[in-house]
């Protein structure tokens, strides 16, 4: 694995990582790898523990910074492998895309009718600032219409695109989602895939949307269930809002 350039099977392409995205995701190693274990049936427990320390100690072992990256990749695609050949996936869900948002910097994000949707995200769509957002594994950030509408209910000033997502999706138990989830957009071959890879964190420009500006409503920690999450995408494409969304537990 040393000096790959891409991988089809855990989907790494070195020509997508600078250095401070390498050094950032590192960071999150063991945080990632906890994540997409998490809540395992326990007769799978010890066996992704394992994958877990082997995974830290290929990482550590890598020759250089691009290796690491990948070794860490391919440790969570074997994770998700592992649970899912253990009947330990999210089961399988049909939804819809209710909302594609996208802007040129900052939030709110506004509603788009349809996107090309390219391994780092939507195709125009900026972040205002790389310091925490921008990696492959970041390329979309995705949320719940249901627990949008909820905060909506509960007087917050909030709507879809307010917090930043690029994809509100609409029918799925979002209580279910957890790092390694393969989801689904569009339909058969053309459909665009993407996996979800980690909670997205609070930020403080979305405080506006909240009442007593509490954006930890959707820390992922304090209230699970409730947060946005980041995404990888396996499968480019384009996309349009209304299409269909199923988890494949594949």
């Amino acid at each position: 694995m040393i000096g790959v350039e891409t991988c089809d099977r855990c989907g790494f392409d070195r020509s997508q990582w600078n250095e401070q995205d390498a050094t950032r995701t590192l960071a999150h190693a063991d945080e990632l790898l906890a994540g997409w274990s998490v809540d395992a049936r326990p007769e799978l427990e010890s066996r992704l523990l394992e994958r877990q320390v082997d995974d830290l100690k290929a990482v550590e072992a890598s020759p250089d910074l691009h290796d690491e990256v990948h070794h860490l990749w391919h440790g969570l695609v074997s994770i998700a492998d592992i649970r899912r050949a253990g009947d330990d996936a999210v089961r399988r869900q049909s939804g819809s895309l209710a909302q594609i948002s996208s802007s040129t910097g900052g939030v709110p994000k506004t509603a788009v009718e349809r996107a090309e949707i390219g391994i780092r995200g939507v195709a125009g769509d900026v972040q205002q600032s790389r310091v925490h957002h921008g990696r492959p594994w970041q390329a979309l950030c995705l949320w719940s219409a249901e627990v949008i509408d909820a905060f909506a209910a509960d007087g917050h000033p909030i709507a879809y695109g307010s917090c930043g997502e690029n994809l509100t999706l609409a029918g799925l138990d979002w209580s279910t989602m957890r790092g390694g989830t393969i989801i689904d957009v569009g339909s058969g071959p053309s459909a665009v895939r993407i996996q979800l890879s980690a909670p997205a964190e609070p930020c403080s420009k979305n405080s506006s949307f909240f009442l007593n500006s509490d954006i930890n409503l959707m820390d992922h920690d304090r209230n699970p269930g409730h947060s946005r999450w980041y995404a990888s995408v396996l499968r480019p494409g384009t996309i349009s809002a209304g299409a269909p969304v199923t988890v494949s537990p594949i």
